[in-house]
């Protein structure tokens, strides 16, 4: 359904640092330096041949805000790559969201989910997830 995400940084170069470390785990190349026409930087992670996931300074110069109840989710093929995604961000510096669990099983709605949160050096709480198959 969509085409990619983007996220503000407010300081461009530590949230690369973050990215490069935390989404190769979950398959993404290196993030890729790109300028947009006014010459803000931006890294893009391309994820498949069908979905990236950008971090940018924000064009209107203004600093990068996060929304509150918003958060953006990424793919994950299995629960280890979800515990070493976690892993690899709290090492680069990330914090988990307060009043979020560890690493684990969510259940609801008849799924089963292994979710994983990180707050970005700009704020932003972004998410692994995988849906665990139903045996």
């Amino acid at each position: 359904m969509f085409s990619h995400v983007m996220l503000g940084a407010n300081n461009i170069e530590e949230s690369r640092e973050f990215y490069d470390k935390t989404m190769v785990v979950l398959g993404a190349r290196q993030g890729k330096l790109t300028l947009n026409h006014d010459g803000h930087t931006r890294y893009v992670y391309f994820i498949n041949n069908k979905n990236s996931f950008l971090i940018s300074e924000p064009i209107n110069n203004e600093e990068a805000s996060h929304g509150n109840g918003a958060t953006i989710g990424f793919n994950a093929t299995s629960t280890q790559m979800i515990d070493d995604w976690h892993a690899a961000g709290i090492e680069a510096g990330a914090s988990t969201p307060e009043l979020c669990d560890p690493p684990g099983i969510r259940e609801g709605g008849g799924v089963q989910l292994y979710l994983a949160y990180l707050i970005d050096p700009s704020g932003n709480k972004i998410c692994a997830m995988y849906r665990i198959p139903k045996s």
